[in-house]
C-alpha cells in the first residue's frame, strides 16, 4: 500500500514533520511518499496547495494524508477543503489546552523555531561551535569545558552524535579517536586521562564498521574485516579496564544514540 503525505506549516515545518513522521512509523506495512510544504502563510498559497493536493488524489486513486501546524484559521479552512484525510495538530491539541489553562493561545506564526529565548538560543550556538572546535581530537586543551567526551574507533558515530547532542540539547561534546597506537598497551591517551570521568565510549559492529570504512577508502586495510575487529576488540577492551560506560551504535539512530547517553552518563540538557 502506498499513501501520499504533506507536512503543511505556516513556519518552518519542522514540527508536523518531526510528529508526523512520528505517527507514521508505526505503519510500517504502508508505503509513504512524503510533501514537506512549510510557509503556507497566505490564502492564495492555501489555495495553490490545495489544488495541488487533488491532482495528487486523483493521480493516486486515494486521498493524501495531511499532517499541518497552521495557526491561522482561515488558512487552515482552506486547506481543509482539499480531498483529504487532514490532522491538525494545533487544532487536536490547543482547544483542550486553551481549556485546562483558563487561557487563550497567542496563535502567532512560527513560535516554535523562531528565536525569541535569545539566551536559549545563544546556548545552541555555542554548542554547536564547541563541538566543531573540538571534533575528532583537533584540540583536547578545552576538554575541560566539555560535558562529555565521547571517544571510540573512526567511524564509529563520534562526529554526527556530538553535533546531533549540541544543536538539540546544547549539551558541550567533544571526541577523541581511538587508533591503533593507543591500543599498544591498553591505556588512555594522556589527553584522556585527567579527563575519565567525562567520557562515554562508541562501538560498533565490526560489519558494519568495514561496510562504513569502504564508503571512504574502499579495498584499503583500513577497511579490511580484520583491522575492523582488531579495533573494535582493542577498543571494548580499553573500556572495559578502565570502567568507561560505553554503547553500541550498529543498530541506533543518531537520536537514540544521543538520548541513550544522556540519560545513561546523567547529563541534563540544558535545551528544553
Amino acid at each position: 500500500m502506498k499513501r501520499s503525505v504533506f507536512f503543511v506549516s505556516d513556519g518552518t515545518g519542522i514540527t508536523a514533520e518531526t510528529l508526523g513522521r512520528s505517527l507514521l512509523a508505526q505503519f510500517d506495512t504502508v508505503q509513504f511518499d512524503e510533501s514537506a510544504i512549510p510557509y503556507v502563510d497566505t490564502e492564495d498559497k492555501a489555495r495553490s496547495l490545495v489544488q495541488q493536493i487533488n491532482k495528487v488524489a486523483e493521480d493516486d486513486g486515494v486521498r493524501p494524508i495531511i499532517i499541518d501546524t497552521i495557526v491561522n484559521r482561515q488558512v487552515r479552512d482552506i486547506i481543509a477543503t482539499a480531498n483529504a484525510f487532514m490532522m491538525d495538530v494545533f487544532e487536536t491539541y490547543l482547544g483542550k489546552l486553551e481549556t485546562e489553562l483558563c487561557a487563550a493561545p497567542t496563535t502567532v506564526v512560527g513560535k516554535t523555531h523562531s528565536i525569541i529565548n535569545n539566551e536559549a538560543y545563544g546556548v545552541r550556538i555555542d554548542a554547536v561551535h564547541f563541538a566543531l572546535d573540538n571534533d575528532d581530537g583537533a584540540r583536547t586543551r578545552h576538554y575541560d569545558k566539555a560535558d562529555i567526551i565521547l571517544t571510540g574507533v573512526s567511524r564509529s558515530g563520534k562526529t554526527p552524535t556530538s553535533l546531533y547532542m549540541a544543536l538539540q540539547f546544547g549539551v558541550h561534546v567533544g571526541n577523541y579517536p581511538l587508533t591503533e597506537d593507543d591500543f599498544d598497551d591498553l591505556r588512555l591517551p594522556g589527553a584522556l586521562k585527567e579527563h575519565k570521568r567525562k567520557l562515554f565510549g562508541l562501538t560498533i559492529d565490526p560489519e558494519r564498521l568495514c561496510a562504513i570504512r569502504h564508503e571512504r577508502k574502499a579495498n584499503s586495510r583500513y577497511a579490511s574485516i580484520q583491522q575492523c575487529e582488531i579495533e573494535i576488540r582493542a577498543a571494548e577492551a580499553l573500556f572495559n579496564k578502565e570502567g568507561i560506560p560505553y554503547i553500541n551504535t550498529t543498530h541506533l539512530s543518531i537520536e537514540e544514540i544521543s538520548t541513550r547517553i544522556l540519560a545513561q552518563a546523567g547529563i541534563k540538557r540544558r535545551l528544553v
